[in-house]
């Protein structure tokens, strides 16, 4: 027999007037609640959230004009170093789910410039000529920014000269101020390699008879 008004829980026997024995129900209590924090995790405090991932065209809008930049050191042209950009974000954004780690979108971004640059200078391999003289702007009184101008045109003129492959490590070097280390992995090289690569690439900047005709004119 189970008492009226108890609930479910561990049974005990009762004796009860006349020898009969009666089963009252005991309350079981309930199991303590566990208020400790997950491992890893102060209690009280909330769940760490995950590193946001930034948006492709948020990475754009932030990014463009320093990527436009290199693209731009690429190729003397400005509509082709647009079109080379737009072709190198076009890759990245087909590839945008597959990157892992989205604090090297900017290595990634380059790589795409480098090889679709790349393969534009081996389906056209002469198109570009370098000009032996540039116009000469008009003087103005004091000091003459276009001296300064003159020179980087003249060194330009020279790095164009350069193989592909040359050209592409001296732009990264020195005008995109990438180390060595950052240059064999835009370029999927050895650091050695990029060394002798630059070191041949200079030597023939230095040996470049009509870049030392410019540094001439430009300190007389």
């Amino acid at each position: 027999m189970t008492t009226p008004g108890t609930s479910a829980g561990n049974s005990a026997p009762v004796a009860a007037p006349g020898g009969a024995t009666v089963t009252r129900l005991v309350p079981r209590r309930p199991l303590p609640t566990s208020s400790a924090a997950p491992a890893g995790r102060a209690p009280g405090a909330a769940p760490s959230a995950s590193p946001s991932v930034p948006s492709f065209t948020s990475y754009v809008r932030q990014r463009g004009p320093v990527l436009l930049r290199t693209a731009r050191s690429l190729t003397s042209d400005p509509c082709d170093a647009e079109d080379l950009l737009q072709t190198a974000l076009t890759k990245t954004y087909l590839a945008w789910e597959r990157i892992e780690d989205h604090r090297a979108l900017d290595g990634y971004v380059r790589r795409a410039l480098i090889n679709t640059r790349t393969s534009q200078w081996r389906k056209r391999r002469v198109d570009e000529f370098a000009c032996e003289e540039l116009p000469e702007p008009e003087p103005v009184p004091g000091p003459d920014p276009a001296e300064h101008q003159a020179m980087r045109d003249a060194m330009w003129r020279a790095v164009l000269k350069l193989p592909p492959r040359q050209r592409a490590m001296v732009v990264l070097r020195y005008y995109e101020d990438l180390s060595e280390a950052q240059t064999a992995a835009v370029m999927g090289v050895s650091v050695g390699t990029v060394k002798s690569a630059v070191s041949r690439a200079l030597a023939k900047l230095r040996e470049d008879p009509q870049l030392t005709a410019d540094a001439l004119d430009a300190a007389a």
